[in-house]
């Protein structure tokens, strides 16, 4: 009979507590009470304060000093006054991504005191240490620093606040920079990432120029949502980048969404919005900026209800129409449930998978690569409930690659993105290569794009989904998390999960009076080559082999080596005497040329040498049935550089995978799926194995 291991259910929800990563394994408050128990000052050893945690690709082009706040003012405090987006003021330091998320997330209390918690100051208790929190991949982490700066003439280099004694904005930046592995690699990039690191929300892009009818009415509830709203405009080449227009606008530059509103103007009702530049300066001079006449027919009361003040802050308010004539993008952030207040009307279902692209097993590239695109991840998702009203389902797909910026100082750069959506014909297991040939996606991400992120939204009627995640080019490496956001209930599931073992019990002897002449020619060959024991030992074995596999035609092989014999016996020795009787090595031998036939038939080429991306199928005809985790290990040790196999290599990788499933068989003590060993035992199963 077969048995099938299942993988565990994954979890969707995100953690309540996040996970402390500090090199430790200390927490927060155990460092700051150590410190306090020294009377010393907490100096972080994962981030120092030297070169190495601000750039890796360049020196610093000014001396640098790295200050605690207390050497920088006389009374510093965290948070002053409450936190407010004009604590966000953008330093020597192209991260304005970061800067536009962080000043939309002082616009909503419950999100900002998760990532900054505010029981943290500079008077009773300060050790010189605090912590933050970001989503990271599907679970929050808690991010502890030391408090020490970088500072040029004793003033702050990179992010601060408007007001020089608030430090909680700086203190920010850097746990962020840590996060990502130093302070360069935080240059460049969405506001959205932030957003999502910020709250675990998923993101979705608007051009505005093609914006629906109803745009204004998804960015006022979006803001009601308490999601994140940030916007920017293009640039068509890396000149214009940060360029200022004539209108007083910034090119190339993320800006925050902080309010939308609509006033009486003239016996007219005017859509209007807030828009913020993290610079702290350098605002809009059109229609509706500080200082434009149109406020000056609107009474004192509705101007102090929307804080219109003539400040260079940074903050102006415009017509949404010249919103949408100049600014040319919006990425609206749509938080979690755990991120949403108790009270909000509307929460998305979610599901998470989380994955990995493993060249030469499961990274098969888009749908133009159709020798390998089947061998990518496939994620079923079963859509049950029709939005209110409708006929079709509504959700979001979001398909993130992990720990790239993270990886910037070593080389790697973000891959090209994408996925497909197709509808699944009803099978319970991987669909194959002649499935894509002959069907159509049924929806797809709208480009692939060297984001770290791709999202978009869908409607499709109720069903079951195939969601083929791929990067674009195949044999591209890349840890990814997949999120699902659904107006109703809906389930994912990788198809491959369950492991599959389904093998034949040995066959009985065949008396010898009722051999076939085959077997009684077979019986007199084993004679010749066993000697006058009857039995073949692992030396014996290997001559035999290698004799024989040297005349197959059509296979590429090296040799079988003693240790690959010594396998083998101990696969099908029953007797327990390291030796091949002549009924165990009849079954070897059947076995043997039913391995052959199959590198055969899966050496599509006939190259000699079978495609590491055909094993998956080659293992199942022999019956092994592999998720994508052992199926990756397995390429991992079996393929050469050009993912490819020869038969030793392929024999080789039968000969353990039996080996080691007839011992799970064996250890099973019941009829679950586990096994429990002590250490002797563990040592000795992978000895033998």
């Amino acid at each position: 009979m077969p048995y099938i291991y299942k993988e565990p259910k994954q979890q969707p929800s995100v953690p309540e507590e996040a996970r402390c990563i500090h090199s430790s394994g200390k927490s927060y408050e155990e460092l700051r009470r150590e410190c306090l128990k020294k009377g010393t000052l907490f100096e972080d050893p994962d981030f120092p304060a030297n070169d190495a945690s601000l750039f890796y690709s360049e020196k610093p082009n000014i001396p640098f000093e790295w200050k605690r706040p207390k050497e920088i003012v006389k009374d510093p405090e965290f948070i002053l006054g409450g936190a407010s987006r004009t604590d966000v003021c953008q330093g020597d330091l192209g991260d304005c991504w970061l800067l536009a998320a962080t000043a939309s997330l002082t616009l909503n209390e419950k999100v900002l005191n998760r990532v900054v918690p505010p029981d943290q100051n500079f008077g009773s208790g300060y050790a010189g240490i605090f912590h933050f929190q970001f989503w990271q991949h599907n679970e929050w982490v808690d991010v502890v620093i030391d408090d020490r700066l970088p500072t040029f003439r004793n003033r702050l280099v990179f992010l601060h606040s408007a007001d020089l004694n608030e430090f909680w904005s700086a203190l920010m930046e850097k746990a962020y920079a840590k996060l990502n592995g130093s302070y360069e690699a935080l240059k460049g990039g969405s506001t959205i990432e932030a957003m999502e690191d910020f709250t675990g929300g998923v993101a979705e892009t608007y051009e505005t120029k093609s914006a629906p009818d109803n745009f204004y009415d998804i960015m006022d509830k979006a803001l009601k949502r308490g999601s994140m709203l940030g916007c920017s405009i293009d640039i068509t080449s890396s000149a214009e980048t940060e360029a200022k227009t004539p209108q007083g606008l910034v090119k190339g530059h993320a800006y925050s969404i902080t309010g939308l509103d609509v006033v009486n103007f003239r016996g007219q009702k005017v859509k209007l919005i807030r828009v913020r530049n993290p610079w702290g300066q350098v605002e809009w001079n059109g229609p509706w900026s500080d200082n434009s006449s149109e406020w000056n027919f609107i009474d004192a009361a509705e101007k102090n209800r929307l804080c219109q003040k003539s400040l260079d802050d940074g903050e102006f308010w415009m017509k949404i129409e010249d919103f949408k004539r100049y600014f040319d993008k919006v990425e609206i952030c749509n938080l979690t449930p755990d991120a949403l207040d108790n009270d909000t009307l509307h929460k998305w279902e979610v599901m998470v998978h989380e994955g990995s692209w493993v060249r030469g097993s499961t990274a098969g590239g888009c749908r133009n690569f159709l020798e390998t695109f089947w061998t990518n991840p496939q994620i079923k998702l079963i859509l049950k409930e029709k939005d209110e009203g409708q006929n079709e389902c509504t959700f979001i797909a979001a398909l993130m690659q992990k720990n790239r910026r993270k990886l910037r100082k070593v080389g790697a750069d973000l891959l090209t993105i994408g996925y497909a959506i197709y509808q699944c014909p009803g099978t319970e297991s991987q669909l194959k290569k002649e499935f894509f040939k002959f069907n159509p996606s049924k929806a797809r991400s709208k480009t692939y794009i060297n984001l770290r992120e791709i999202s978009q939204r869908f409607k499709l009627p109720p069903g079951e989904y195939m969601l083929v995640p791929t990067t674009f080019e195949p044999h591209q490496e890349a840890d990814f998390c997949l999120r699902i956001f659904s107006e109703n209930k809906a389930k994912i599931e990788e198809l491959d999960g369950n492991i599959i073992v389904d093998l034949p019990d040995p066959p009985k002897p065949t008396p010898p009076q009722k051999e076939t002449e085959e077997e009684r020619q077979f019986r007199s060959l084993f004679e010749q080559i066993s000697g006058e024991d009857m039995e073949v030992s692992p030396e014996e074995l290997q001559y035999i082999l290698n004799a024989v596999l040297r005349r197959t035609k059509n296979i590429k092989f090296k040799e079988i080596s003693l240790l690959s014999c010594s396998n083998i016996i101990s696969l099908m020795d029953s007797s327990g005497n390291g030796k091949l009787e002549f009924d165990e090595f009849k079954v070897f031998w059947d076995k043997l040329k039913n391995w052959i036939g199959i590198f055969l038939q899966f050496d599509t080429d006939k190259s000699g040498t079978m495609s590491s991306y055909e094993l998956r199928l080659a293992l199942k005809a022999a019956g092994f049935q592999l998720n994508n985790i052992v199926l990756q290990l397995v390429v991992l040790r079996y393929a050469d550089d050009s993912y490819q196999i020869e038969f030793d290599d392929f024999l080789n990788c039968l000969i353990r995978l039996e080996n080691s499933s007839r011992v799970f068989q064996t250890l099973k003590r019941d009829a679950s799926d586990k096994i429990v060993l002590n250490q002797a035992e563990f040592i000795c199963l992978a000895m033998n194995i």
